[in-house]
């Protein structure tokens, strides 16, 4: 089995920042791409930033040039800095991994429980 284990999540001001980790672990043996999605209340889940295997990156254009997507593919973690945090970006904030299973053949998705992050005025 695979598990993503998500942290960094909390309470900020309008302003402020915080760094959200994701760390993979189990019966992986390679991974793809990592990804950090959110959903606010009453919303449907959005990609918020993406991550490839060769380090390249793509983010949804409301966080561009505030949050910034990095791995560490030695410890299979994904890591989003986020800055200038907005009212706008309070919501659950989901790791996703696309890796391969120890033994299977395809690649699959894997999901995190989410960490809630909730920007104060």
């Amino acid at each position: 089995q695979v598990q993503l284990v998500e942290s960094g999540g909390g309470l900020v001001q309008a302003g402020g920042s915080l760094r959200l980790s994701c760390a993979a672990s189990g019966s992986i043996f390679s991974i793809d791409s990592m990804s950090w999605y959110r959903q606010a209340a009453g919303k449907q889940r959005e990609l918020v930033a993406v991550i490839t295997s060769g380090g390249n990156t793509n983010y949804a254009d409301s966080v561009k040039g505030r949050f910034t997507i990095s791995r560490d593919n030695a410890k299979n973690t994904v890591t989003l800095q986020m800055i200038s945090l907005k009212l706008e970006d309070t919501a659950v904030y989901y790791c996703s991994v696309r890796g391969l299973e120890s033994g299977s053949r395809y690649y699959k998705t894997y999901w995190g429980q989410g960490t809630q992050i909730t920007v104060s005025s």
